[in-house]
């Protein structure tokens, strides 16, 4: 990959053509006859976010999800036009961004309905809002036994329309608590049932993430929420035990060698000493480290790929650099290309080893790529 003159060459790859795939892939698995919401939060999940919704409204998407208003403006003012729900809600001071922008918040406070409408009156408008029952994720949401009590205070706000009603869930990915996610999903439909005895009938009912979406069959209602799926990152959200749809990776992570050094046997590197040659070694150092997104919990376990075969992290990984065994890299030199992400020949590294590695989920992983990482859409 060639990178602009004068560039830090520590790239990440977003192929966007696989981003396609794992969208149309997952359609074709739980259903045609469904709404898609693709989940662009956090920056599409640290794979730049305009890029990937221009991507996914060209392949057919019905709207966006973003956790924040000013992540919605962004995508408006790259040229989005499909809705936009802001999952987390909203601000005081945001009200008007809202509506002038088109986005439709999620709503889980008597307060944050009032606001909304106090806003919308004053513009003469009927404001979109969705509305979040808590059926036991235990974060934000009315409360389930609360619904009558909302419901009674909510019908005076006559500048609202309830476009949607949604929950989320806490285990979808966990079979063994199946029964808690049914349980779940019968909360949801009670409180659906309630809304519609009083008159609101919301057009997206919205149960289900990418685990629920394709493990769960009951928990689909007219449109499922799409997040990780779409990035190819199933291998520690989605249970090995059930069928799943193809899935191809999104991100790619590279950077290049800009160091090599020959160091003795029994010489220590990097901060506090952790690693000591067991031999006559050949050391390359990388500039990428922890603020790049590069966990320091890879200290001397990580692995990357150079010249097709892999290469250890020896020693700690500092906030700049990273330091790498290449002793058996066959022609190693100054400016090879470093895998510390993706394939290189018949080898691979997932986004899930970096993630077992360092005790997390794979979302964590890319969401910590971070905006010094030069991103290339394509």
């Amino acid at each position: 990959m060639l990178l602009p003159n004068g560039m830090r060459p520590t790239w990440a790859k977003i192929n966007l053509e696989n981003l396609a795939f794992n969208f149309h892939s997952v359609k074709d698995f739980v259903g045609k006859d469904l709404m898609y919401m693709a989940v662009v939060k956090a920056d599409a999940y640290g794979h730049s976010a305009f890029k990937c919704a221009q991507k996914l409204e060209e392949a057919g998407v019905d709207c966006f999800g973003v956790a924040l208003p000013e992540e919605g403006l962004e995508l408006r003012n790259n040229g989005i036009k499909k809705p936009i729900i802001c999952l987390g809600g909203f601000w005081s001071g945001q009200e008007n961004l809202l509506l002038e922008k088109d986005l439709s918040p999620v709503i889980y406070s008597l307060e944050m309905a009032k606001r909304i409408n106090h806003f919308a009156k004053k513009k003469r408008i009927l404001a979109n809002i969705h509305l979040k029952i808590d059926t036991g994720m235990g974060r934000i949401g009315v409360r389930f036994e609360d619904v009558k009590d909302f419901i009674g205070c909510f019908k005076k706000f006559k500048n609202l329309h309830l476009a949607g009603l949604m929950t989320h869930f806490a285990a979808a990915e966990n079979l063994k608590q199946n029964d808690f996610t049914n349980t779940q999903i019968r909360r949801f439909y009670e409180a659906l049932e309630i809304f519609e005895i009083n008159g609101f009938h919301p057009f997206y009912k919205d149960l289900a993430n990418s685990p629920g979406a394709i493990v769960h069959t009951n928990s689909r209602g007219n449109m499922v929420r799409l997040g990780g799926v779409l990035y190819g990152l199933s291998g520690d959200i989605l249970p090995n035990e059930v069928k799943k749809p193809v899935l191809r990776p999104v991100m790619s992570l590279f950077t290049r060698i800009a160091y090599l050094k020959k160091v003795p046997k029994g010489e220590t590197l990097g901060y506090g000493r952790t690693f000591k040659t067991k031999r006559n070694s050949e050391i390359a150092t990388i500039p990428i480290g922890y603020h790049d997104g590069y966990n320091r919990l890879l200290s001397n376990c990580g692995r990357v790929i150079i010249n097709g075969v892999f290469a250890p992290v020896v020693g700690r990984i500092s906030m700049d650099w990273t330091t790498v065994d290449v002793t058996d890299v066959p022609k190693v030199k100054v400016k090879d290309e470093v895998v510390l992400i993706g394939e290189q020949g018949k080898l691979n590294i997932r986004v899930e080893e970096l993630a077992q590695l360092t005790d997390t989920i794979s979302y964590e992983v890319t969401c910590g790529i971070n905006n010094r990482v030069i991103k290339i859409c394509k």
